[in-house]
C-alpha cells in the first residue's frame, strides 16, 4: 500500500497548522486567531481552494487583505516564494503587520 503525504501540496494549509494548530479551513474559520491570520495563508498558499467558502465574510476579507499586501509587496513576495499573482488591489495596508508578513515568508520558505 502506498502512503500519501498530507494535502499540504494539493490545497491544504501551509502556515496555519504551525501558527494556530488549525489543519483545515473549516477549523480555521472557527478560531478567531486563525481567522486573523487567514490572509497570510492565502498570500503564501496559491494551492488553497477557497471556492466552497467564497461567500464567507471572513474569507472575503482575508482574500481582499492578501490581495492588498500582494499588490504592495509583489516584488518581495514573488522573489521569495513561487505563486500566481493575486488580483491587484491598491487598498490600504497596515504597515505594523509587515514583520508578520516577513516572518510568514521566512517560515514558508524554510518548510517548503
Amino acid at each position: 500500500m502506498v502512503s500519501q503525504k498530507p494535502a499540504a501540496k494539493s490545497g491544504g494549509l501551509k502556515l496555519l497548522p504551525a501558527y494556530t494548530g488549525a489543519v483545515s479551513l473549516e477549523e480555521a474559520l472557527r478560531d478567531p486567531r486563525s481567522v486573523r491570520l487567514l490572509w497570510l495563508e492565502i498570500l503564501v498558499n496559491d494551492q488553497l481552494d477557497l471556492t466552497p467558502w467564497s461567500n464567507h465574510a471572513a474569507v472575503k476579507e482575508a482574500y481582499r487583505k492578501a490581495c492588498q499586501w500582494d499588490t504592495c509587496y509583489r516584488s518581495l513576495i514573488h522573489s521569495v516564494i513561487t505563486r500566481a499573482p493575486l488580483p491587484t488591489d491598491p487598498g490600504p495596508i497596515d504597515q505594523r503587520e509587515y514583520r508578520t508578513l516577513v516572518e510568514a515568508l521566512r517560515f514558508v520558505t524554510a518548510h517548503d
